[in-house]
């Protein structure tokens, strides 16, 4: 559906250009746009390497598991449906270890990697209790550090690209705390009206 979107609303902008004959701009900012592209995908390349090496470093040196333990009470509390050892704890954690320190694009893989595992543990065609819990955490992202964003400023040349860290933890703490709460209630409110 999104993609029907996008689709219609590129076509009806090139067909009202074409209309009004302002097709050389259209022209103009398709060209921009690409190299625009271009330029953000290189530098954010060059950032997400550096981040992902610390990644790895982070996990050779035991952090990252030690995050995972940290975390683990705090996760079994959220989803008390999955069980104990299950492997798709394990990718929530990956998952939410990675999106703590921007880095989306890593998080992504094990997002995908506990959907599918929490799938195998509802054995049904609808959404679980977890899987809805798990994408409301996932869309709401805490975050400690915005590699995507810092690196954007970077390329722009923002005289503090890092500045906006403080807020991004404030903000990512707000909407993480509001999208369990919301998931919550909507869950709470669900099973009333099921045992009324």
């Amino acid at each position: 559906m999104v993609n029907l979107i996008w689709v219609f609303l590129a076509v009806s902008g090139i067909v009202y250009a074409g209309f009004n004959g302002t097709m050389s701009e259209v022209n103009l900012a398709i060209f921009k746009t690409l190299d625009d592209s271009v330029m953000i995908t290189l530098s954010l390349m060059g950032v997400l390497v550096f981040w992902l090496g610390l990644m790895k470093i982070a996990e050779e040196a035991g952090l990252l598991e030690g995050l995972a333990r940290l975390f683990r009470p705090f996760v079994r509390k959220i989803f008390p449906d999955i069980p104990k050892d299950d492997p798709a704890l394990g990718y929530i954690l990956s998952n939410m270890t990675a999106n703590i320190f921007g880095l989306g694009n890593a998080a992504t893989p094990m997002g995908l990697k506990a959907m599918k595992e929490l799938k195998r543990l509802s054995n049904s065609d609808q959404a679980s209790r977890s899987m809805i819990t798990f994408l409301a955490i996932n869309t709401s992202s805490l975050t400690l550090i915005p590699t995507t964003v810092i690196a954007i400023r970077m390329k722009y040349g923002s005289h503090d690209p890092t500045s906006i860290v403080g807020a991004t933890i404030i903000a990512t703490i707000i909407s993480t705390a509001a999208a369990l709460i919301i998931d919550r209630y909507f869950y709470y409110r669900r099973n009333r009206a099921m045992r009324l």
